[in-house]
């Protein structure tokens, strides 16, 4: 069983200093933006900087969410950070879904994790959403592992999402008007722990992917949501309910490949790359009810 050190961190947050305060940060001029020079970055910094350069240059032109995601998720790379997730909570929310006005949760974690995660109902008690509730800057998994305050079982969920892969992470909140707030979580397969100005790089590009994001839910407004047949309902109602398709088959009287075909068309009309991201999308949508 894997557990996280010590960071030393303590209660360190990295805020979001206006972006003229970093040097060789891009700055905004006229509308653009530019690299500083600066004699203080080593090699290996001052290519950070280009890439997030880079980054903001590409986010410029997309238009889609999705795109908008994998533009994201190849910047994430240079921080050897193959897994994002991106999602949205009103005040009351545990489950890790967005409100109805924002864009469906958005991740790339593996989708052995994405299951298991929602079949053992760890969104009930996740402590990274606990945490980003009562924070305003991005923090290490490990400040919140070896934190006093954090149960045997809200460790769980970092110890078996290690078993999957996902070793160490950072996770940025971000709040918004009316109490919603999103949460955005990097994670790496190293033990190692992420740098400070890692972190930095990170949380400014969460937040420029949550502003696109926002921008995009106001322009795009509601969209009607698919049509599903009565037993494409039931099948990711169960789904959403941590069922397996054994488990569904038996209360349905089905087989496991007719479930099973039930929710692929789910996801097809949804658009959902699993089974756990369309029964999130299902309920958002106001399709099913849990």
């Amino acid at each position: 069983m894997t557990k996280f050190g010590a960071n030393g961190c303590g209660e360190e947050t990295y805020g979001t200093p206006p972006m003229t305060q970093f040097r060789g940060l891009p700055t905004r001029v006229s509308g653009q933006f530019s690299l500083v020079p600066s004699m203080h970055f080593t090699t290996a910094a001052g290519k950070l900087a280009v890439e997030f350069g880079r980054f903001l240059d590409q986010t410029d032109g997309v238009a889609q969410t999705e795109q908008l995601f994998d533009v994201l998720s190849a910047f994430a790379l240079n921080f050897e950070c193959p897994w994002i997730a991106y999602g949205s909570l009103t005040p009351n929310q545990k489950l890790l879904k967005p409100d109805r006005r924002d864009p469906a949760l958005m991740l790339s974690y593996p989708d052995e994790w994405q299951e298991r995660y929602f079949e053992m109902g760890y969104d009930r008690i996740d402590p990274l959403i606990k945490k980003c509730r009562k924070r305003a800057g991005a923090f290490r998994w490990s400040e919140v592992y070896n934190d006093a305050s954090t149960t045997e079982d809200e460790r769980r969920v970092f110890d078996e999402a290690a078993t999957f892969g996902l070793r160490s992470g950072i996770s940025v909140p971000l709040h918004g008007p009316g109490g919603r707030f999103a949460i955005m979580s990097f994670a790496q397969a190293s033990d190692r722990e992420f740098e400070n100005r890692t972190i930095t790089y990170l949380q400014f590009a969460a937040l420029h992917f949550h502003l696109r994001v926002a921008k995009f839910a106001n322009s795009s407004g509601s969209e009607e949501a698919p049509d599903l047949s009565l037993r494409e309902k039931e099948c990711i109602l169960w789904t959403a309910r941590g069922k397996s398709s054994w488990e569904i088959g038996q209360i349905l009287a089905i087989s496991v490949n007719t479930v099973n075909f039930h929710i692929k068309n789910v996801m097809r009309k949804l658009d959902a790359a699993s089974r756990t991201v369309a029964a999130i999308k299902a309920v958002n949508s106001g399709i099913i009810e849990l």
